[in-house]
C-alpha cells in the first residue's frame, strides 16, 4: 500500500551515487518490459498470424497505457504526495504480471492488446517516477545524471533483442517471461533504496486543482524545452519500432534471423553511449546545445537513410549505429530542461504530464510507420524527419538563452 512520501530532511540513506546507480539499474530492468513482445516480433506474427501493422500496434498498446498512466500520475498529483519509490515499486510488480500473462497465458491478438496497455500503464510509474528519483538524489549536473537513466532505459528497451540474440532457440514466451523476472527485481532495488533528500513532497492530502499542473506550460523555458521534446519524441519511439524491419531489409534476413536480432540490439543499446556522452558533453556546452545536436543529427539520417537503399549492408547498418546513438542522447537533457525550469512542487506532475504528450505524439508516429512500411519501405522514414525539424524550431528561445 501507498504511503505518504517521507520528509526530505529524512529521507534516504544510502551514498548518493550509489543510490543513483542503483535506480538506474532498475530502470533498465523495469524497462525490459516496454519491447518485449517486439523481440518476439517474428514468432508472433507466424503464431498468431499478425501482420508488419499489429506489431506496431501492440507497441502502441503499451504506449497508451503509458499515456494513461501518466496523466492519472500528473493530474491527480499523485508523483508528489507520495513516495516515488513505492510508485515505482508497485508499478513494477503490476508491469511484471501483465507481462507475464501476456507470454504464458498466449491470450491471441485482443486480450494481448489489453495485457500490453496494462505494461504501459505500470510503465507510466517506473520511467517518470524514476526522473524524480533521480532528482531527490542529486542537486546538480541533472543532465548528467538523467543521462544515465535515459541509457538504461535505451538498454532496458534493447533488452528483448538481446534475449533473442544470446539464446536464438528459446521459446518466445520464455523470452518475455524474462523481463518480467526483470522487472520485480528492479522494483525490489527501488524499494530498498527509497526516496532521496533533496525534492520536496507536498503534504496536502487532496489533489491539486483543475489544471494546475499545465500552469507549467506558461513558463517559457518549460514550453521551448517541453515542445523539443515533444518533435523529438515524433521520431524516437517510431524509429525503435522499424529498427528490426530497417535492418532484415539492410541485412537481407528478411525471415528475422538472429542477425536481426543481434542488429537490433547494438543499433537501439548503443543509443545507451550517446545518452552518456551527451551528459557529459552538457556539463562542457549546456543541455540545449546538446539536445539541439542530436537533433539536427538524427534528423539527418532520416533524410539520408533511404537514399542509400541500393548501397551494400555496411554503409546501412552504419547510419543506423549512429542514428541510434543520436536519436536518444537528447532525451536526458530536455528532462534537464524542463526539470530546471519547472518549481520544485510541480516537477513530478509536470514530468509527467511532458511524458503523457510526448507518448501520445508516438501513437501517431509509429501507426503511420507501421502501416506504411509494407508499401513503401524505407523511404517511410521520411515521415519521421518532421519531428527533429519542429523541436529544433521549437527551442530556439532557449539556445538563444544558454548562447547568451
Amino acid at each position: 500500500m501507498l504511503t505518504r512520501a517521507p520528509d526530505a530532511h529524512r529521507a534516504g540513506g544510502a551514498m548518493p551515487a550509489l543510490a543513483v546507480a542503483a535506480i538506474a539499474f532498475a530502470e533498465l530492468l523495469c524497462t525490459s518490459m516496454w519491447f518485449s513482445a517486439n523481440g518476439a516480433g517474428s514468432e508472433l506474427r507466424v503464431a498468431w498470424g499478425l501482420s508488419v501493422a499489429d506489431i506496431g500496434w501492440l507497441t502502441n498498446a503499451v504506449q497508451m497505457g503509458f499515456i494513461a498512466g501518466t496523466l492519472a500520475i500528473s493530474l491527480s498529483g499523485m508523483a508528489d504526495r507520495f513516495a516515488a519509490s513505492q510508485i515505482f515499486a508497485f508499478s513494477s510488480l503490476l508491469g511484471a504480471l501483465a507481462n507475464a500473462a501476456f507470454a504464458l497465458l498466449e491470450p491471441g491478438l485482443v486480450l494481448a492488446l489489453a495485457l500490453r496497455f496494462i505494461v504501459g500503464l505500470s510503465l507510466a510509474g517506473i520511467y517518470p517516477l524514476g526522473m524524480k528519483l533521480v532528482m531527490s538524489w542529486t542537486r546538480r549536473d541533472t543532465g548528467s545524471t538523467l543521462a544515465w537513466l535515459v541509457g538504461m532505459l535505451a538498454l532496458g528497451t534493447s533488452l528483448p533483442h538481446a534475449i533473442r540474440a544470446w539464446a536464438p532457440g528459446i521459446p518466445w514466451q520464455h523470452a518475455v517471461a524474462v523481463s518480467s523476472g526483470l522487472a520485480v527485481l528492479g522494483g525490489l532495488i527501488v524499494h530498498l533504496i527509497g526516496d532521496g533528500p533533496f525534492i520536496g513532497f507536498r503534504v496536502a492530502p487532496q489533489p491539486p486543482a483543475r489544471g494546475s499542473v499545465l500552469r507549467a506550460f506558461k513558463i517559457p523555458a518549460f514550453r521551448a524545452a517541453a515542445f523539443g521534446y515533444f518533435g523529438h519524441m515524433w521520431e524516437l519511439y517510431a524509429f525503435w519500432t522499424l529498427a528490426p524491419f530497417l535492418l532484415a531489409g539492410a541485412l537481407q534476413q528478411h525471415d528475422g534471423g538472429s542477425g536481426v536480432s543481434v542488429a537490433s540490439f547494438a543499433v537501439i543499446a548503443i543509443g545507451a553511449a550517446g545518452s552518456v556522452a551527451a551528459g557529459y558533453a552538457a556539463k562542457a556546452i549546456g543541455s540545449a546545445q546538446v539536445a539541439a545536436v542530436a537533433l539536427g543529427v538524427s534528423g539527418a539520417c532520416c533524410v539520408l537513410y533511404p537514399l542509400l537503399s541500393d548501397s551494400p549492408t555496411p554503409p546501412r547498418v552504419a547510419v543506423l549505429g549512429v542514428w541510434g546513438v543520436a536519436v536518444i542522447a537528447d532525451s536526458a537533457q530536455f528532462s534537464s530542461l524542463s526539470g530546471k525550469a519547472c518549481p520544485p512542487e510541480w516537477l513530478g506532475s509536470a514530468l509527467a504530464i511532458q511524458n503523457a504528450i510526448g507518448f501520445a505524439v508516438t501513437l501517431a508516429s509509429i501507426a503511420l510507420a507501421m502501416a506504411a512500411f509494407p508499401f513503401i519501405g524505407d523511404r517511410v522514414v521520411w515521415a519521421l524527419a518532421p519531428g527533429p525539424v519542429l523541436g529544433l524550431l521549437a527551442m530556439r528561445g532557449l539556445l538563444r538563452r544558454q548562447h547568451d
